[in-house]
This record gives structure tokens, sequence and C-alpha cells, in this order.
């Protein structure tokens, strides 16, 4: 009794898509670290280590992450900078409150600015948590200070 064997086509339907980019896998990897330092008792100042990372990003990015930094420092000086999945937060007791995610981190048209569940934003049933962010005019700037003096207090 002979068997035959035919040649298994593949077609994109059958290729395995394991839900994560390549982008998305190296945030994790950022983030990894990241735990694994604090595991090991790094140092409590981490902002040498965010304005490093800032520094390494693409114009507008860059621009953009030290204006905010900047921002957050003075509204918020409690909070403490620090690398969240490779990109610059600020937490208050360990937990981030908000962040700054760069444009070319994922490749998006914006960079987001936003907010943790430990940020006291709350207003009635649904609040805004995350902004896209293009530019900053000073009305933006003015708006993103206000929202992190709320956040913290």
């Amino acid at each position: 009794m002979a068997t035959t064997k035919t040649a298994a086509k593949t077609t994109k339907s059958d290729e395995k898509y394991d839900g994560f980019t390549d982008d998305e896998r190296a945030a994790m990897k950022e983030r990894a670290k990241e735990l694994k330092s604090a595991r090991r008792g790094a140092k409590a100042d981490e902002e040498p280590t965010v304005l490093a990372k800032i520094a390494e990003m693409q114009e507008p990015d860059r621009t953009r992450a030290e204006r905010i930094h900047a921002i957050v420092r003075a509204n918020a000086p409690q909070l403490a900078p620090k690398l969240w999945y490779g990109m610059p937060a600020y937490a208050r007791d360990g937990k981030v409150l908000c962040f700054y995610q760069a444009a070319q981190k994922f490749n998006t048209r914006y960079a987001t600015f936003g907010f943790n569940d430990v940020a006291d934003l709350d207003d009635g049933t649904m609040w805004p948590t995350a902004f896209a962010v293009t530019e900053l005019s000073p009305a933006d700037e003015a708006l993103i200070g206000e929202l992190v003096k709320k956040a913290v207090s």
C-alpha cells in the first residue's frame, strides 16, 4: 500500500501571527531591563538616564520630550523621573503617573503624553488620559502643566 504525500501550500492566512511587532518586543525587553535594574537596587536618581534617553531621540521627538520633561519637573518636582518601556516617565511612590512616548518609538504619526490610573484626573464618569502631541504651543505647555499639577494633587 503506497501513500502519496502532497506538498502543503502555505498561504498568508496559514502564517502564525504572534501578536507583537519588533518594536513592541524591543519595548518589552527594555521594560524587563528596567525591572531587573530596579530589583538590583539601582540608583534612586534616574534623571540622568532619562535625559540620556531623551538626547538619543530624533527630532522633533527630542525637543518635545525635553519640553515635557521641563514642564513636569517644574509643576511636579516630587515626581521621580524614570524610564518606562524605554521612554521618559514620572513616578510617585514607584508607580508611573505620567509618561511621554515618542512618535518614532512605534513609527506613529504623533507622540503621546499620557497618564496612568494613579493620576488624580477623575472628572465625572469619563475623562481623557492620553494626548496626541504633534507640536507644543504655549497653550499646550500650559495645559500639560495644569494636568500634571492636578494629577499629583
